[in-house]
């Protein structure tokens, strides 16, 4: 049923000239793991500090539960399944580890599912952002990169994880000294998956040229990502509390500033430090420090570079 639906979609993305095709484009993009990070690096940096924690945390929790599902299914991408699937464009490119669940839905369910389902926020938004969330979800099946399967589990699961953190969140609100303790749970979750991921078996299946479909191990490399991701936010978010303690409540030319040099910094962090650290540390380790570094840098060094430069008055 779930590959028949994808054909039907196939078949209207075709026959429709590409109708419909870059809107879909464009909502992906929404879902993908670099515009992930830099929305929820702004909004944590410069429009609102307690929201930015929330998703953040929110996100970290989403990773680590995506990468588990992810290696304990181990199901393979539509068009390994049916030669007759065949992704739009370049759509293939970010479609990376195994396909159940969406990682992109659940990344959209984090930032939009979240705004969501906070009833603190405008009535209008947390429509716009619920809306955004399912637009996401389905431009995955609309380009042929994932199962109505993978969409759906990936939304409720993002969904009810971000609303685990909004009581988490509250909770530390009524118990700020117990921050130590979610960091300690959360930093050992991270290890047992890292561990997981590295020491499970994982299926080998091999097509008529005897060429093995999907290499496992590979394919386990988002989950430590998310380990990384996770373990970096959680060191970062409680120094952050200890030793800088920043505000989003500055002047608006000081919102400016922080998110173009926020960017800037990022970007290099990103692009060049990232990198080199992979070629520093191979393996597992290396993917996991990589994005370890990445996060430390979201949630606690650029804000303690924030704090060390005094605006002038």
């Amino acid at each position: 049923m779930d590959i028949e639906i994808l054909l039907s979609l196939q078949r209207f993305r075709e026959g429709a000239g590409g109708v419909l095709t870059e809107f879909f484009q464009k909502m992906t993009f929404l879902g993908e793991l670099s515009t992930t990070l830099v929305i929820l690096a702004i909004v944590y940096w410069v429009v609102n500090k307690e929201l930015g924690e929330f998703l953040l945390m929110g996100w970290s929790g989403n990773r680590l539960v995506n990468g588990v599902l992810k290696v304990t299914v181990c199901a393979y991408r539509p068009w390994i399944r049916d030669a007759r699937i065949v992704p739009f464009g370049n759509s293939m490119t970010t479609a990376t580890g195994y396909s159940f669940p969406s990682g992109h839905t659940m990344n959209a369910s984090t930032i939009f599912g979240g705004i969501s389902a906070r009833r603190d926020m405008p009535k209008a938004l947390r429509i716009a952002a619920g809306v955004t969330v399912l637009l996401v979800a389905f431009s995955r099946n609309f380009l042929g990169v994932h199962t109505p399967q993978d969409v759906l589990v990936g939304a409720a699961a993002g969904i009810l994880v971000m609303w685990l953190t909004w009581r988490l969140m509250q909770w530390i609100g009524l118990n700020p000294q117990k921050d130590k303790l979610v960091v300690i749970v959360g930093l050992v979750l991270a290890a047992a998956v890292a561990v997981y991921a590295g020491v499970k078996p994982y299926p080998a299946d091999y097509d008529a040229q005897g060429k093995l479909l999907v290499d496992g191990a590979k394919m386990a490399n988002d989950t430590f990502k998310g380990t990384g991701w996770c373990a970096g936010f959680l060191i970062g978010w409680i120094l952050e509390r200890r030793y800088v303690c920043f505000t989003t409540d500055v002047p608006l030319t000081q919102k400016l500033t922080r998110a173009t040099v926020g960017m800037l910094t990022y970007y290099a962090v990103s692009l060049i430090l990232v990198p080199q650290i992979k070629v520093w540390i191979s393996g597992p380790l290396g993917t996991a420090s990589s994005c370890f570094v990445q996060m430390f840098y979201i949630s606690f060094l650029y804000p303690w570079c924030m704090m060390r430069v005094k605006p002038e008055k």
